[in-house]
């Protein structure tokens, strides 16, 4: 079920999303990154899966640009990496992983056609799209595998210069998760749902946690659309602690995505 709020988003400090970029996954999907050992992605499942993702965007009343699928870069289905779009602040990043490095061309001009304005981060510095978590006026910048010290100081001016604040989150040492997404997800107002091992960090002191149990971790990469939140579906606690806490939920079956370190946010870019 999708509230009427759907549509908008009635959360202080939110921004409305009405747009988002989408790329299906290629047929050698299973060639791509990935730290996980759950065996190959079904490819007509990951694409049914994906269909469904979609389906659920446009259903929160987001008009969705979809890019070709790309053989080239196996990862490339996970857009999200490929930019941070902000209402004030437009950039395209600069994978962490090599082979990933041509995915943001087509994101690039994809948006350069709409008119979008866009900055973008340059050697050394290296920035996934996953390690930048939007809390309204203030964004969590993940240092990872991925994103290095370089890219973040890039972003991090960026946005001042665009009137944010932001923060860094150093993940490297913390096991199980690739981006700081993979743990951590913004709610809307103070809230944050996230993993136990970054719920001390003292960027988020002044934020109410929702801790996912250990077993559950995955639920952590969920999506606020407007007044709805995508979850990842078979997480049966969080996903109840979530409606306790008054949230509209969308469940979505992850199973080939995660697979391949993929997760919720990935898949799309929203603005």
């Amino acid at each position: 079920m999708f509230p009427s709020s759907a549509l908008r988003s009635s959360l202080p400090g939110t921004h409305a999303f009405r747009s988002a970029i989408v790329r299906p996954p290629s047929a050698n999907f299973s060639e791509g990154l990935t730290r996980e050992d759950l065996g190959p992605p079904d490819f007509s499942l990951a694409l049914a899966q994906h269909a469904q993702y979609c389906a659920a965007l446009e259903r929160c009343g987001l008009q969705l640009t979809r890019l070709p699928a790309d053989a080239r870069h196996p990862d490339a289905t996970f857009v999200e990496d490929t930019a941070v779009l902000l209402p004030r602040c437009r950039v395209i990043t600069r994978p962490g992983a090599n082979s990933r490095l041509g995915e943001t061309d087509a994101v690039r001009e994809c948006l350069s056609t709409q008119g979008v304005p866009l900055e973008t981060i340059t050697t050394p510095g290296t920035v996934d799209g996953g390690d930048i978590c939007e809390a309204g006026e203030h964004v969590f910048i993940g240092l990872s595998a991925r994103t290095n010290a370089e890219g973040a100081a890039q972003l991090g001016t960026l946005l001042q210069a665009a009137g944010y604040t932001s923060s860094i989150v150093d993940i490297r040492g913390i096991d199980g998760i690739l981006h700081l997404k993979s743990g951590l997800s913004w709610l809307g107002e103070r809230r944050l749902l996230l993993i136990d091992a970054l719920a001390g960090d003292p960027a988020f002191a002044d934020y109410e946690p929702v801790l996912v149990e250990s077993d559950e971790a995955y639920a952590a990469n969920a999506v606020r659309v407007n007044d709805v939140v995508f979850v990842a579906s078979g997480y049966r606690r969080t996903a109840a602690r979530l409606r306790e806490l008054g949230h509209a939920l969308v469940e979505l079956d992850m199973s080939e995505f995660r697979k391949m370190d993929g997760g919720l946010s990935c898949l799309s870019l929203r603005y």
